[in-house]
């Protein structure tokens, strides 16, 4: 399996100072806030979005047309600061995301609410996203901030379609694929498009940048919705947190296509169940590996992994386009 370690290689250099530019930015005189960004900076996880952004931004730069060498920064300020705000808007969605859903933990840690209480991660990270954009603003990056800025909308805006759904018990295949399109791939897809942006590309390979990241995005937690069912994989969550949440994803969503009436009623009851029976969340976990729900959804994830390796075909031989391709085959075979 492809390591996050080797994806980064071509934009080690970049990583290092881009995390010296992140602590340079997010800081704070009050004794309580430092405190909370220095936990929530040391809690960021792999760095996808920051990786994608680099490795799109020297893809689709002619200055780095040149020879990769080892060690060298292919990067300029203006790219840290676009990987900042995506990966910040990123991180400010979770520490939200944990406050609603009442996380103890994030990636194994304890959560900024847990720690501080729901209020204070709250402010957290309306802190993070105002600091951030402020940092946008003030270099006068403004085709970056307004490129970005229009994600934060469309998560929440994904964010209430789901609850929606899942409150009604109603996500269909259309209403799921837009759900993970706005809660995961668009973040993605402006994280690709930026690194582009950023070096001035021009706006046939940004627009190509944009779809790449929608397609490695939707395939990203097309996965995620598979891990979910799997008791073996290491996602620092419990196996089944989807279903006992009430949450119909994809291998349920291939399973209900292929239902009968009676069996969508009987399942769907099942599913009213999974938050306080254990028995049902058997079942129904069950039931999605009997009848294949599991195979399908990957067969509909590899289809947005080709197209998005589809995409990056058009672009000469570099390290920048091999990590890129790898970051796909990571995104389809992790465990985690």
């Amino acid at each position: 399996m492809i390591s996050i370690d080797a994806i980064r290689t071509p934009i080690l250099a970049d990583l290092a100072a881009f995390d010296e530019f992140l602590k340079g930015q997010l800081t704070s005189e009050g004794k309580l806030m430092s405190e909370m960004l220095s936990h929530v900076l040391s809690s960021r996880g792999k760095g996808v979005r920051p990786i994608i952004v680099m490795l799109t931004s020297a893809l689709t730069s002619a200055a780095n047309s040149r020879e990769w060498v080892e060690g060298e920064r292919n990067c300029t300020k203006r790219t840290y600061l676009a990987a900042m705000l995506v990966e910040m808007l990123h991180t400010a969605s979770l520490i939200h995301d944990d406050v609603i859903d009442g996380a103890d933990t994030r990636r194994g840690r304890p959560s900024a609410n847990s720690l501080w209480q729901s209020r204070n991660a709250v402010v957290l990270g309306d802190y993070i996203l105002a600091k951030t954009m402020s940092a946008g603003m003030q270099s006068a990056q403004y085709d970056l901030v307004s490129h970005i800025i229009g994600s934060v909308a469309t998560l929440c805006e994904g964010e209430i379609l789901q609850s929606q759904h899942t409150q009604e018990r109603s996500t269909t295949r259309s209403s799921y694929l837009e759900i993970i399109y706005k809660k995961t791939a668009s973040l993605i897809s402006v994280s690709a498009s930026a690194g582009a942006v950023s070096v001035g590309a021009e706006r046939k390979d940004v627009e190509q940048m944009r779809r790449f990241g929608e397609a490695l995005g939707m395939a990203f937690q097309i996965k995620d919705d598979i891990l979910d069912y799997s008791r073996e994989a290491q996602t620092g969550k419990p196996a089944n947190n989807d279903l006992r949440e009430g949450k119909i994803t994809l291998p349920l969503i291939e399973v209900l296509e292929q239902c009968s009436p009676a069996e969508r009623l009987q399942l769907l009851d099942k599913l009213s169940q999974c938050a306080t029976d254990p028995a049902a969340v058997d079942f129904l976990q069950g039931v999605v590996e009997a009848t294949g729900g599991l195979a399908m959804a990957a067969r509909t994830m590899q289809t947005y992994i080709n197209r998005a390796t589809s995409i990056l075909a058009a672009y000469d031989e570099s390290p920048y386009r091999t990590a890129l391709i790898n970051l796909c085959a990571y995104v389809a075979e992790r465990d985690r």
